[in-house]
């Protein structure tokens, strides 16, 4: 899975289950869950470097965008003399650098939605999970988003599981889809092969809506 973008198009249910699963906030029932050709299906949550951002940003309104972006690496009690310099990275990174000092009010939604990546990347997981996390934004900035995220996947060499309802989204931001129906796959392919040879009604029903 590395230097991929992995993009899963799910109903909402379905996605939520997944993302949860992944991260390790769920039990699985049945099955393994696989990074790097290593088991995690039952590695504590903490301990598989699986981070998500979410389409709210979840950020704190109290702290400033720096102090979001460092309390992960508060929480994983980094040495302090670390934390400046990787908080720093992580803005330079999603170009928010001198916003360090403000508050997340003061931000617009794309900016925000920035210090939620940096936070994201900041202590350097194996797997990003976005959830339908451009959703929020309108389009002009979503658009941007997407173009900002697939550069940072290309400069970061880790894995983006990008889950979206949005049909363009799903063909522009992945190498490769997952299209899902109740908890099955029902087509896993690139882009192309998704689009232009569906497996069935279903999938090639997905890219007809709207």
């Amino acid at each position: 899975m590395a230097n991929s973008s992995r993009c899963l198009a799910l109903p909402a249910a379905v996605k939520t289950t997944v993302l949860r699963l992944i991260a390790g906030l769920e039990t699985v029932d049945a099955g393994h869950i696989m990074l790097d050709n290593q088991d995690i299906t039952h590695v504590p949550a903490e301990n598989r470097y699986v981070n998500t951002v979410f389409q709210s940003y979840a950020l704190f309104p109290h702290m400033t965008v720096f102090e979001n972006v460092a309390f992960g690496l508060r929480m994983q009690k980094t040495p302090a003399a670390e934390i400046a310099p990787r908080v720093t990275d992580a803005l330079r990174m999603v170009q928010l650098e001198e916003f360090a000092q403000r508050k997340p009010h003061q931000l617009s939604g794309g900016q925000q939605q920035r210090v939620a990546i940096a936070r994201a990347v900041v202590n350097k997981p194996r797997l990003l999970l976005l959830d339908e996390s451009l959703s929020a934004l309108d389009y002009k900035l979503r658009k941007q988003m997407q173009n900002e995220l697939k550069a940072l996947q290309r400069k970061l060499g880790i894995t983006f599981v990008f889950v979206t309802h949005d049909q363009e989204e799903a063909l522009t931001m992945s190498d490769r889809i997952v299209v899902m129906r109740n908890g099955v796959i029902e087509q896993d392919g690139t882009p192309r092969e998704i689009y232009e040879e569906p497996k069935n009604l279903f999938v090639a029903g997905f890219y007809r809506r709207n």
